[in-house]
């Protein structure tokens, strides 16, 4: 039987001898052509502008699968955000807590730093020995009104020592320990300080009182003081620089028959908000009382006592007088 060979299928419809699929070839050379054509015929050919008209009627379709796309990506970033891990957050709060707390140290360290310039500038301008102290403690009971430093007598601090702020007395140095020190407020009780109505120059004594406040005593009637005038350290005693300022005058009042006022003074510093303060070491002869003060002040006592003894002895003649009438109206009767 005769055997029949079919004939070998020919793919030169399909693709080269070389197994290339002859559409690829078209394609590559018609794209080389087209592209040399492009080059060769710049901006203004007729390839650029079926170039431009494709790319006109496919901008609709970019904008909306823009538009499609973004909501996908916003999902998408919420949705890694929503399975970050518990590690990731923790790091992350941890980091902020961190980031607070050097925040209010900051912000600590400006304060200090602003009030330790203000204290330099007021040693600067009072010309005074001193050295500056940090607040560690208040006291907690209600019969004393102190505070203790970190600066003793390893720092050259020394009992009585007045002690200041930027904006005015505040006390002085009770007790003095090694490395710490006490200071008795003007508020306290037994606290006193020579003091002077700044504009007149009337002399008294500042005392403090139980519930805090503050009385300037031994101002005479005749003398001008009035609310709002400020209250400074006369440098009588020794103790306090003079001129430094203490407090305002808030109430002045006369009792009747008294030759005093009585006068309150409302402090320019509140211990509340102390931090820093500063501790006059030594005093300069032009910082104390001048033999003019002195003299001022004795001349304010002596005139003190003349009143006291006038008004005495008027007390005196108007009782003698009154006994005499009722003695002549008895020998009438």
């Amino acid at each position: 039987m005769a055997q029949r060979f079919s004939a070998p299928s020919s793919s030169m419809g399909r693709g080269s001898s070389s197994g290339v699929p002859r559409s690829l070839i078209v394609f590559t050379v018609l794209s080389v052509l087209m592209f040399v054509l492009g080059i060769r015929e710049g901006d203004s050919g007729i390839l650029h502008g079926v170039r431009g008209v494709f790319q006109t009627l496919a901008t609709p379709a970019r904008v909306v699968g823009s538009v499609v796309a973004s909501p996908v990506s916003g999902l998408g970033n919420i949705m890694g955000n929503l399975t970050a891990d518990s590690e990731t957050l923790s790091d992350l709060k941890s980091e902020n807590e961190q980031l607070k707390s050097q925040v209010a140290r900051l912000s600590e360290y400006e304060e200090e730093a602003n009030t330790l310039t203000d204290l330099l500038q007021l040693r600067n301008q009072y010309n005074l020995d001193s050295t500056a102290a940090r607040v560690i403690a208040r006291s907690t009971d209600s019969w004393s009104s102190t505070i203790t430093i970190d600066k003793g007598q390893s720092s050259g601090i020394e009992t009585g020592m007045p002690v200041t702020t930027t904006t005015g007395v505040i006390g002085q140095v009770c007790e003095a320990g090694p490395t710490t020190a006490t200071v008795r407020l003007i508020t306290d009780e037994s606290s006193g300080v020579s003091a002077k109505v700044q504009s007149s120059g009337a002399q008294g004594q500042l005392q403090g009182s139980a519930d805090g406040s503050l009385r300037l005593n031994l101002i005479r009637t005749d003398q001008q003081v009035s609310p709002g005038d400020s209250v400074v350290t006369s440098g009588l005693g020794g103790v306090y620089p003079k001129g430094l300022p203490i407090g305002t005058v808030t109430n002045v009042t006369k009792s009747p028959g008294s030759m005093y006022y009585e006068v309150v003074v409302e402090p320019l510093t509140s211990v509340d908000s102390l931090s820093e303060v500063l501790v006059v070491t030594s005093l300069s002869s032009d910082q104390q009382a001048t033999s003019d003060d002195a003299a001022s002040a004795n001349a304010q006592d002596r005139t003190s006592s003349t009143t006291a003894s006038t008004q005495a002895a008027t007390t005196t003649d108007a009782t003698t007088d009154a006994a005499t009438d009722e003695s002549d109206a008895t020998s009438e009767e």
